[in-house]
């Protein structure tokens, strides 16, 4: 692969895009490390897996949006060494580590596919499907087109569960919760046990975050701010804990990732997505509540557009020490960012 210079990024991913009202990259933005090799089609959301056994082989899994599409991996210098079987349309996509399946603990990806209205899950990392051709979503609805997805590991008894939203949807129930688990042939099976979530009616609603440690679950309701509920279903709450940033977004607020500096701080990052831009929030809130959740800083990014993002704090080596966030772009892209960058802007800020 040839080296990409940020110039001829730039130029290849405006010529790709879809609006005409983008903002150009700024001369501030900050550069990426490294550039994956585009997709054929539409990339739309990343997911991050880390190898137990050496963390400097973990993968970068992400969604390539198209009838004839996939979900695919890349190494950590962005090229691609695995594709799927064919998907039609898979939207967002997210990772969860440890499910059991025929008595095996497995790594599970896991991404909406829209045009069939199913999730689809593959272990990991060789992306095998393990769900029996995919399950069923929001049976019995007129709106359905599954489109974000972030999967919940509960503390308590590792129960995971996948929180999925759609194209549109009704308010208070736009977003239904699944559990996951073995049906008892070696493919996952999904048991609707909760259906939540406020919708303003300004748009949509696709990025979801989970932090499994603090138990919290973030969306985006694009052009209409951020929105924060417990995540368990357990627990009987469906209240809304937090809404923030309605004020810091050019047009749509979009992918959330989670970066964590402790067992209770850290950063919230959210695409500002026509600002070419992320939006920086504490993930443990301010002024002792742990809900008020107020901007920190706008970092400048390399990224046209950016959809879908995830983070990760492991060291996966020499070239992400302290971790890195992965960004989608337009140019069927996705731009790795060493975290110390990133950390670098979010200090000038505070400076």
């Amino acid at each position: 692969m040839k080296k990409i210079t940020l110039l001829s990024l730039v130029t290849i991913t405006l010529l790709s895009c879809k609006s005409s009202q983008l903002a150009p990259v700024r001369e501030d933005a900050l550069k990426p490390t490294a550039v994956t090799q585009p997709t054929p089609h539409d990339t739309d959301d990343p997911a991050i897996w880390i190898n137990s056994k050496d963390a400097t082989k973990s993968i970068i899994i992400g969604t390539d949006k198209d009838t004839d599409g996939g979900i695919y991996a890349y190494d950590l210098d962005g090229k691609i060494i695995k594709k799927s079987i064919v998907l039609k349309r898979p939207n967002n996509v997210d990772i969860a580590y440890g499910i059991t399946i025929n008595g095996k603990k497995t790594d599970i990806a896991v991404t909406t596919e829209r045009e069939t209205n199913k999730l689809r899950i593959f272990s990991l990392p060789d992306l095998t499907p393990v769900d029996n051709g995919g399950i069923d979503v929001f049976i019995g609805e007129a709106l359905r087109d599954p489109m974000g997805i972030s999967l919940y590991t509960r503390k308590k008894d590792n129960a995971i569960f996948a929180i999925v939203g759609r194209k549109t949807g009704p308010d208070g129930t736009y977003l239904w919760q699944y559990l996951l688990s073995d049906n008892g042939n070696g493919a996952v099976k999904g048991e609707v046990v909760r259906k939540f979530g406020s919708f303003s009616g300004k748009k949509e609603i696709e990025a979801i975050a989970v932090d499994n440690e603090l138990g919290y679950v973030y969306y985006c309701d694009e052009q209409f701010g951020v929105k924060k509920y417990l995540a368990d279903p357990e627990a009987k709450d469906d209240n809304e804990l937090a809404l923030f940033g309605q004020k810091d977004f050019k047009a749509d607020n979009e992918g959330i990732a989670i970066y964590k500096t402790g067992a209770k701080t850290g950063y919230i990052l959210i695409s500002n997505q026509q600002a070419n831009s992320f939006m920086v929030y504490a993930r443990e809130g301010a002024d002792g509540n742990p809900n008020n959740h107020t901007l920190l800083a706008e970092i400048p990014t390399s990224t046209i557009e950016c959809d879908g993002a995830d983070v990760t704090n492991v060291n996966l080596g020499a070239k992400y020490p302290n971790g890195m966030l992965v960004a989608m772009s337009n140019g069927m892209t996705f731009h790795f960012y060493d975290w110390n960058i990133i950390q670098a802007a979010i200090d000038k800020h505070q400076k």
